[in-house]
């Protein structure tokens, strides 16, 4: 039954916001309002208000806004109804009442949760059990520690496919309650129940209240388990199928701890499966969930926003960095297209190939895993990436092809606002990767700003008067740049005025340049992995190749950073740009000269 507007007007109405509040969290009263640090995201200077006239609480923070209802659901993270139930009792109200048959749904659903509940706690006590203390090894030996298997509840299905079901009959659940929670299935032969899960490690499905919904169940490496019969191959993972208490397109693993480390302001990362999440949270990356077994869906994007309180929301996506991953990657970038609204977005990770997060972090530590995902593409990046991946961009139908197709792929946006700031980014790339120039957005660069007054002012295609160059020379100074990044505070006015006979390996420098701005301490394998994500994999070959080094030892790479005597190498490379201005001044003076006579 529906609870009517005018009810929860009279629950406002009765209910002071800041008590309510002021319960939960420590106020202060600043004048007619009160302040505190925001429940939602973490801050030690308070930006949050709570005004009981207008009876609403705003953070200037986060953006978090809503009035007593709201509060208790996010910070108490209770369903709608439990929170009108509890705020009805504080104010003295009843609640109204419903049909018999809507109570009785609800009672049957409460003792459905029940027997989730035991299941999972009896699949603990079988991964617990002596006999089974080869499943045991196998989870720690994979780097999960006793701690983190309980906080998650992780258990184990024998093979036998009768215990289950004895259980669940001494618990005096009916076969129906255990087919409609999908737990056991009925023999076409004997007419017999039987267990779904057999001879796997199982791990509980939460809602976003920590209820056991569902499960999943992940097979034993082939030495640990039985061999199959025939030419039979059990999936690697098998879900519960939707029931009464789980939709798999709404849910999302590890969201209910997940939840919590997005009000603390930890980043939220989708990865592929249950032990992705585990390890992730393990390592301390407690924002990780994993979608079903299934691409993500629109109820699951939405789901991602919602966790997270900040005004931007942007969830970093993980995909295994193989074909499957990339479609996968693909996929996503399709369903939330049409969803972006202003600060709604996500962004795309790629794992190296053969590795996943728990490999990962497994093999390099948190720190590998991190830095992974502090190199994120925005998915403005993704998308331009994914239309020029392997295309050679040289003819006017290629590139007029490409353009069409990210006209339609922006076409898809709903909000004009958001559609028009994609516009002009895309054209930026656009003109960029086709014509050799980027323009300048907004307040000049730093170069620009080094240039002083005389400097052409922003939004103007710059491309620096220097009529004379030699190839080779500018292609060792970029070489040498490229390879070295630290470089770049020392030489960035020069690096601008770089010239090449190309404009692709012009474009080339022009987002090398338009990187190293926006991010001076990127390393040398960060940087050519932009490169290569950008459409510029051939030009990188042409200007990072062994003939060139012939030429100057000092432009080529590394085996490690720390290694590189940059005062050597930025002596080197100033040396090369003095001649080559030096050579320069000399050709247009005899040039002036000629037309002179």
């Amino acid at each position: 039954m529906a609870i009517s507007p005018q009810f929860l007007d009279e629950i406002r109405n009765r209910l002071s916001l800041s008590d309510m509040i002021g319960r939960r969290i420590k106020v202060t009263r600043a004048g007619r309002e009160f302040k505190a640090c925001c429940p939602f995201h973490h801050e030690k200077t308070p930006s949050f208000t709570i005004n009981d006239d207008k009876q609403f609480y705003h953070c200037f923070g986060c953006g978090a806004h809503g009035d007593v209802l709201k509060f208790v659901m996010e910070h108490d993270n209770l369903p709608f109804r439990e929170a009108v139930e509890m705020l009805a009792s504080e104010a003295g109200l009843q609640m109204p009442k419903e049909d018999p048959r809507a109570i009785e749904k609800a009672e049957k659903a409460k003792t459905l949760y029940d027997v989730m509940d035991g299941v999972a706690q009896w699949l603990q006590g079988q991964l617990a059990q002596p006999a089974n203390h080869y499943v045991m090894e196998y989870l720690t030996g994979r780097g999960l520690s006793p701690e983190t298997l309980a906080h998650f509840r992780v258990g184990y299905a024998p093979n036998n496919g009768g215990a289950l079901v004895a259980y669940l009959k001494e618990q005096k659940v009916t076969l129906a309650d255990m087919q409609a929670l999908g737990l056991v299935k009925v023999s076409q032969k004997t007419g017999e129940p039987y267990a779904f899960f057999r001879d796997r490690v199982m791990f509980p499905v939460t809602d976003k209240r920590g209820r056991v919904i569902a499960f999943g169940g992940r097979i034993l490496p082939d030495h640990l388990r039985e061999p199959d019969r025939g030419d039979f191959k059990p999936p690697k993972y098998l879900n519960s199928p939707d029931t009464p208490l789980f939709d798999k397109g709404r849910v999302l693993y590890g969201e209910d701890k997940a939840r919590k480390a997005a009000r603390d302001g930890r980043p939220i990362l989708v990865t592929e499966g249950y032990m992705d999440v585990i390890a992730c949270h393990q390592a301390g990356f407690d924002g990780a969930v994993a979608p079903m077994g299934t691409a993500l869906t629109e109820g699951q994007i939405e789901s991602l926003w919602k966790m997270i309180p900040a005004s931007l929301k942007e969830p970093i996506l993980c995909f295994d960095g193989d074909r499957a991953g990339k479609q996968a990657a693909g996929r996503a970038a399709e369903r939330i297209v049409p969803m972006l609204i202003p600060g709604h977005s996500a962004r795309f990770s790629f794992l190296p190939d053969g590795e996943d997060p728990d490999s990962m972090i497994a093999g390099g530590g948190k720190q590998s895993f991190q830095n992974l995902l502090d190199r994120a593409l925005p998915l403005v990046d993704y998308i331009w990436g994914q239309h020029i991946e392997g295309k050679a961009l040289k003819t006017p139908e290629e590139r007029a092809a490409i353009v069409s197709a990210l006209k339609e792929k922006i076409a898809q946006i709903p909000d004009p606002e958001v559609q028009r700031h994609y516009k002009a980014l895309i054209d930026e790339k656009v003109s960029k990767a086709f014509f050799g120039h980027y323009e300048r957005r907004g307040n000049q660069s730093r170069n620009a700003r080094a240039r002083g007054n005389g400097a052409p002012r922003s939004g103007v295609a710059v491309r620096p008067k220097m009529p004379f160059f030699n190839d080779l020379y500018d292609k060792i100074l970029l070489a040498a740049l490229i390879n070295h990044p630290s470089l770049f505070d020392d030489i960035e006015e020069h690096a601008a005025k770089l010239r090449f006979a190309t404009s692709e390996i012009t474009a080339l420098k022009e987002f090398v340049v338009q990187t190293l701005c926006g991010d001076p301490d990127i390393s040398r394998d960060e940087l050519c992995e932009k490169l290569s994500v950008a459409g510029y994999e051939k030009e990188k070959g042409d200007i990072l190749n062994e003939k060139l080094y012939v030429h100057a030892a000092f432009a080529a790479p590394v085996s490690d950073s720390h290694d590189a005597d940059l005062g050597t190498i930025k002596t080197k490379w100033l040396e090369i740009w003095d001649a080559m201005q030096a050579k320069n001044a000399q050709k247009q003076q005899a040039q002036h000269w000629k037309t002179q006579v």
